[in-house]
């Protein structure tokens, strides 16, 4: 299954599609979202984090 989704993520990934949903990302989803989402959004998200949750207890290693 693993084999499979990442393949199709892949190939989504390189035909201009993207890896995003209304349903949110998802950790499988990862690497293709770091490689889509705009320059300079995740160290925005991670500052927003760190600001919100210092202690980083909320979805560690998650997104961001």
């Amino acid at each position: 299954w693993l084999a499979l989704k990442q393949a199709a993520s892949q190939c989504l990934y390189e035909s201009g599609g993207t890896i995003t949903h209304h349903h949110a990302v998802g950790q499988t989803h990862l690497p293709w979202y770091r490689k889509e989402r705009p320059e300079g959004f995740g160290t925005a998200l991670q500052a927003i984090k760190d600001a919100v949750d210092p202690s980083g207890v909320l979805n560690p290693r998650v997104l961001i």
